[in-house]
């Protein structure tokens, strides 16, 4: 009986797991699309807001979720002037710029096959003006953002097995 429970077990393949490395970033600004392959690290949330609900017949209170919230971090080798472009505009004409990014994750060797989100109305909340570090490696620079939406334009594949 417990063989052929283990023999049922379906896993997932090593070869299915998501290479974070093979992905790409597009961001597209007043009608221009960049290619960002500076981009180093990036991460994006969406964060529910709840609030408490008491419900007659229960102890313990229920959850309801009222909001959400888009936050991310964006970590780049600074050798572009894309950002800084963008801050300058904000302090020279109090004009501040909102983006779409593009992320896509396709790992040719992975049966989860190809995902593609957009993030609409990018932000960014800070810029660094200059840097540098003498004990260093590499200029870099990280931009933490908001964003008002996400539009989810294709998904990953379901892999066999994974519906019990």
């Amino acid at each position: 009986m417990e063989n052929e429970i283990l023999d049922a077990l379906k896993t997932m393949d090593a070869a299915d797991v998501v290479s974070s490395k093979l992905a790409s970033c597009y961001i597209v600004e007043n009608g221009n699309r960049y290619l960002l392959f500076q981009a180093k690290k990036l991460s994006a949330k969406i964060k529910k807001n709840k609030e408490k609900v008491a419900i007659l017949g229960r102890i313990g209170a229920g959850n309801k979720s009222t909001s959400v919230e888009y936050s991310g971090s964006l970590t780049i080798y600074h050798n572009t002037a894309l950002f800084d472009k963008m801050v300058e505009k904000y302090l020279k004409t109090g004009v501040d710029t909102y983006f779409d990014m593009q992320v896509v994750n396709n790992d040719p060797t992975s049966k989860a096959g190809r995902r593609s989100v957009i993030l609409k109305g990018v932000n960014l909340d800070e810029l660094t003006a200059a840097e540098f570090d003498a004990e260093g490696k590499y200029i870099e620079q990280e931009h933490n953002f908001t964003y008002e939406g996400v539009k989810y334009v294709q998904h990953f594949n379901e892999l066999d097995g994974m519906q019990a």
